[in-house]
């Protein structure tokens, strides 16, 4: 597959990272039509050949679990790839059993989504050459956490079984090396 065929499909409502992940998906030459929910991905769908997928679990207007069997439908090769801050087993294995590839917890690394999306048939991708250190993705995952409850230190505390102190000494610090 040439790059000039690769059209990919990034659905998330998270718009900040919506958009860093589809200025790095178009570095690495896909062509990439973004949504923010269900609604404006069945339009794209509907209009665009699409070759490939990226889809966030948790939408504001639905799930991504409910857009797979569309783009199966429509684009019978196109690779989805589910991404969701609550991962689970039986998250990940709706998500397979719907047609998607992989299932992979954010905050995802941009490589390992383009390597994911890149692979042949079942083989596994590659390892990242500079993977986020643990810190960093524990870090990153607790920063979140604290946004979707609205910068609220203790339910943030509640929700990650943290006490709400040693939740915002960790809040104090800087962020650790990728």
């Amino acid at each position: 597959m040439t790059t000039e065929t690769r059209r990919l499909l990034i659905v998330d409502d998270d718009a900040p990272l919506r958009g860093r992940l589809s200025r790095v998906m178009e570095r690495r030459g896909f062509t990439v039509f973004d949504a923010d929910g269900v609604t404006d991905a069945v339009k794209i769908i509907n209009e665009q050949a699409l070759t490939h997928a990226v889809l966030d679990m948790k939408l504001e207007d639905g799930n991504g679990l409910e857009i797979v069997p569309l783009i199966q439908e429509r684009h019978p090769e196109c690779r989805v790839v589910m991404l969701t801050g609550f991962g689970n087993i039986a998250t990940a294995v709706a998500a397979v059993k719907a047609g998607a590839v992989d299932y992979l917890p954010k905050p995802a690394d941009p490589d390992l989504i383009a390597a994911t999306l890149l692979q042949q048939g079942d083989e596994m991708p590659p390892p990242p050459e500079d993977p986020m250190s643990a810190d960093r993705v524990r870090w990153e995952h607790i920063q979140r956490v604290y946004e979707q409850c609205g910068r609220n230190v203790s339910e943030t505390a509640r929700r990650l079984k943290l006490h709400r102190r040693t939740l915002q000494r960790i809040l104090a610090k800087h962020a650790p090396r990728p």
